[in-house]
């Protein structure tokens, strides 16, 4: 069946500028780094992206090494391109990175020139695309002058491969030097890419003032911490969760832990008094920030997206309600 979006799609989704750019992205963006691969049922995540569009949400963010297995995110989604919005193509945004391991030997995975540019390569051809809007360096480079990667990003948008480029989990001293140098090419940085939420704040250590002085976007992901600022967690570890797939295994230090359980739910207090659930809270939470773009949320059921996309109705919070939340956090 052809596929017709929404006519209200952009009634309730807020979009922000992305720093000092003429660019703006929904305040929620859709990743797809589970559920979207090889091994997920592909009715599924098309499901997924219909009604995240219907909804409003324009950016699809990926990158070359999302699935399981590696690539074939981008491959399933340059599939769903191809058969359901490629007429809308001018209305979304789609985002890669390079920067993990891709392919072995010395150039499949880092900051060097031949790796970024031959990964976006691989992109394109897997999403069967001419260019995508935002291409990321994934990750600061330890033994690759910063030079080199920024000079690969500032090539990558003047080849037409990309609209503009960003950079993810770089420090905020890296990113004050990439900016910088970006800027001396003429190619902007556009954005950058933390992980952040209510259990890992590094990014107020600096970060986000750094974004805000050089005037760029910040989107951050994981802002539920893989599922666990949620109410998934809160009567045990289901069977078909993250957690029960992978215990043990969640990245950057995620855990699901007594203690963290314990102040999810007197934080789920908070949200009920709010009027919203678990998740809605902590994507509120995440998106306060004056310099924040967009939260960058998984899903595996449309409820999800939907339950996400509805926090926009309710983004304020009260003094109190930042001081109770932060006396949580800093607990035990």
């Amino acid at each position: 069946m052809t596929y017709l979006p929404a006519d209200t799609r952009y009634d309730i989704m807020r979009y922000n500028r992305c720093g000092r750019s003429g660019l703006e992205l929904p305040a929620i963006s859709l990743g797809l780094w589970y559920n979207f691969g090889g091994i997920d049922t592909l009715e599924n995540a098309r499901a997924l992206l219909r009604r995240a569009f219907d909804l409003g949400i324009t950016h699809f963010d990926l990158a070359n090494n999302y699935g399981p297995p590696p690539g074939s995110a981008e491959e399933n989604f340059g599939r769903i391109l191809r058969d359901d919005l490629a007429p809308y193509r001018d209305e979304i945004i789609i985002s890669t990175k390079a920067g993990y391991r891709m392919w072995p030997g010395p150039y499949g995975e880092w900051g060097s020139r031949k790796y970024l540019v031959a990964s976006l390569d691989q992109s394109l051809k897997r999403m069967g695309l001419d260019y995508v809007d935002i291409f990321y360096s994934h990750r600061p480079d330890p033994n690759t002058p910063l030079e080199e990667t920024i000079g690969a990003l500032d090539f990558i948008v003047r080849s037409g491969r990309a609209l503009y480029v960003g950079i993810s989990t770089y420090d905020p001293e890296q990113t004050r030097q990439a900016a910088k140098m970006l800027r001396s090419l003429g190619t902007p940085c556009l954005i950058h890419q933390p992980h952040y939420n209510m259990f890992d704040r590094w990014i107020e250590d600096g970060l986000l003032d750094v974004l805000e002085t050089e005037g760029i976007g910040c989107i951050v992901f994981s802002p539920l911490a893989q599922g666990i600022l949620t109410d998934k967690y809160l009567q045990g570890i289901p069977e078909e969760s993250r957690g029960a797939k992978w215990p043990g295994q969640l990245h950057w230090g995620d855990s699901i832990s007594e203690a963290r359980v314990a102040k999810v739910q007197k934080l789920n207090e908070i949200a009920k008094a709010r009027g919203q659930t678990m998740a809605q809270l902590a994507v509120a939470w995440v998106l306060r920030h004056r310099v924040m773009t967009s939260a960058l949320i998984g899903a595996s059921r449309v409820s999800q997206i939907e339950d996400i996309v509805a926090t926009l109705q309710h983004l304020e919070f009260t003094t109190e309600e930042l001081r109770a939340i932060d006396e949580i956090l800093a607990a035990g």
